[in-house]
């Protein structure tokens, strides 16, 4: 996917969309949870996304890359984060070379956008200290709001994209299995997998009720005990 197709995305991260909720609880929480397992050294991070991580990986980490391929996300990211101390590098990450190692290796919410993500994670291995490790999140077709929406007849089949997946630029989704066997088939060996934000209804029924940032905060820390529920997951390897 060129530069050009990754801006066609561009607007999905701003604060009007539709799912904005999600993103500001999942990807400021990931950052916190990536934060409390990794700090210090030098960080490789593919994508920035939203912004959220990046600016908080910036402070946490001696050197932090992060490779994106989006001129108009990098744009909008500098204008928002002005003080972040990240080296941003425009690239594929098919296209990415360094001879520099790293301590730590981050791709958040990235595998489910490229073509292969199997080659991807084999590729970025090489990239690693011996001993560093790989954080991957990506979204969940097994979500519990998902399975609900599919025992009502609302949703077709699980592994379908939504118009949040297909606004976000995604290609596929994974489940608990499916995101292990790839991770260890790329030479990985998996830690840790727990969940993401364990949402029990949609968006829009969520933001009708008003919850307060207490319950939000709740089902984000409930869910690390439920990947197979959550609307993410989150997987620790070594390579």
């Amino acid at each position: 996917m060129g530069c050009a197709d990754l801006d066609r995305f561009a607007d999905a991260y701003d604060e009007s969309f539709p799912y904005a909720l999600d993103n500001r609880l999942m990807l400021n929480w990931y950052a916190a949870r990536v934060l409390e397992l990794a700090r210090g050294g030098a960080l490789l991070e593919l994508g920035i996304g939203h912004g959220y991580t990046t600016a908080a990986f910036s402070e946490a980490f001696e050197r932090h890359v992060v490779l994106e391929g989006s001129p108009e996300i990098i744009a909008r990211f500098k204008a928002k984060f002005r003080a972040a101390r990240a080296e941003i590098v425009q690239t594929a990450f098919e296209d990415y070379q360094t001879n520099e190692r790293f301590d730590l290796i981050v791709m958040g919410f990235v595998l489910e956008h490229v073509a292969d993500p199997w080659l991807v994670l084999a590729r970025f291995r090489g990239f690693l200290k011996e001993g560093g490790r790989l954080i991957v999140t990506v979204p969940n077709a097994e979500a519990l709001n998902k399975r609900f929406g599919h025992a009502a007849g609302l949703v077709s089949s699980l592994t379908d994209l939504s118009d949040f997946d297909r606004a976000l630029g995604h290609h596929r989704l994974f489940t608990v299995a499916t995101l292990t066997d790839l991770v260890r088939s790329a030479g990985y060996r998996v830690e840790r997998t727990e969940g993401i934000f364990l949402k029990p209804i949609t968006t829009a029924q969520l933001t009708q009720l008003q919850l307060s940032e207490a319950i939000l905060q709740a089902m984000l820390k409930v869910g690390i005990d439920y990947p197979e529920l959550c609307v993410g997951l989150l997987a620790e390897a070594e390579a």
